[in-house]
């Protein structure tokens, strides 16, 4: 067990030692200037894995899915996305400052749209209508509960794009804990996209780091924007090197998340007072309500914080997300402390 168990995020995963190591012995140059050695390998070597022609290192996954919304839409587009999406809802307003588009959300169920509502959505062609530009999927989608996207969905929604015209863009910020869950290869979870974001810093363990790929013209686009951005990052190879380790060691134990994941939803369903929908319950994210307690929240950090656990609430739902750096036994200690408070 850990000495602090921290479930707030998979965001708060420390590098591993062999990403330490291969920080320090990283082959560096100067990504702005196009000779970052360690940098073009890693690019490559997730664009062969997502099979797009290229992709694009970037500081964040917030980076990743605004550069990409503005390479396909022009400034007062529309795009459509479901209502809890992380692009709409938890990039700071991004879309309208960045791409200065417009979106036209969907209440989907545990983050699917519905293709017939989502074609019912496009615009017509008209001079008093926005021009409906892109789709756009989160899988896994976080504020569903970490919930994965049936593909006959992804493919029902590129089958409208494409016939209407329209781009495709995913968001998969934990795309990988849905290629573990199921089993699909990457390359076909990817290929009807023509832009995909994926996050290194989560489930994966890096310190810092996204990948938006694509078409080598998007991403030579994309590339320019984010130099726009500040994300230029020079020597980044140092960082890099760990999304190396990122993509070929640390995909295959995702699944040990989703076992301790679903360990903690069920334990805390069988405490009563936490109302838990297993059913959402399809990776490393946890979510539960505590109807008629909310008043109680602020106390309950502290009181999770003297038993050594951390977790976060959002509004009137906790989250608990399962990573690398909390096992079996933190996931004990959790329910422990969890029954203390709810007794």
């Amino acid at each position: 067990m850990h000495d602090l168990s921290d479930f707030r995020s998979d965001t708060v995963t420390l590098p591993t030692p062999e990403m330490r190591e291969a920080m320090a012995n990283a082959e560096l140059g100067d990504d702005v200037l196009g000779t970052e050695p360690t940098v073009n390998k890693l690019e490559a070597m997730t664009a062969d894995l997502l099979g797009k022609e290229a992709a694009l290192f970037v500081p964040s996954g917030t980076m990743g899915n605004q550069i990409a919304i503005a390479l396909h839409c022009k400034p007062g587009d529309e795009l459509i996305c479901e209502f809890g999406a992380h692009t709409y809802n938890n990039e700071s307003g991004a879309l309208a400052r960045l791409a200065q588009a417009q979106v036209r959300p969907i209440h989907g169920r545990m983050g699917v749209m519905d293709p017939k509502e989502v074609e019912s959505l496009i615009r017509p062609n008209n001079i008093h209508n926005p021009r409906t530009a892109l789709i756009t999927v989160e899988n896994t989608h976080n504020a569903a509960g970490g919930t994965i996207i049936p593909h006959d969905n992804v493919l029902a929604l590129a089958e409208i794009a494409r016939r209407r015209g329209l781009k495709y863009h995913l968001d998969g910020a934990r795309l990988w804990n849905a290629h573990a869950a199921t089993g699909m290869p990457l390359k076909e979870m990817c290929a009807p996209f023509d832009t995909i974001s994926v996050c290194l810093s989560k489930g994966l363990a890096s310190p810092v780091g996204s990948m938006m790929a694509g078409s080598r013209e998007d991403v030579e686009r994309g590339r320019y924007m984010r130099k726009q951005l500040g994300g230029g990052m020079r020597q980044s190879g140092i960082l890099a090197a760990c999304g190396i380790v990122s993509i070929t060691k640390m995909i295959d134990r995702l699944k040990d998340d989703h076992t301790n994941a679903r360990t903690l939803a069920e334990g805390l369903s069988k405490l009563g007072a936490a109302k838990v929908d297993l059913e959402t319950v399809h990776t490393n994210i946890v979510y539960f309500d505590v109807p008629g307690r909310e008043h109680e929240f602020d106390a309950w950090l502290g009181r999770l914080r003297e038993r050594r656990v951390l977790a976060m609430y959002l509004g009137t739902r906790w989250r608990m997300v399962t990573h690398n750096d909390v096992d079996a036994d933190d996931v004990q200690r959790a329910l422990a402390a969890w029954k203390e408070i709810l007794a």
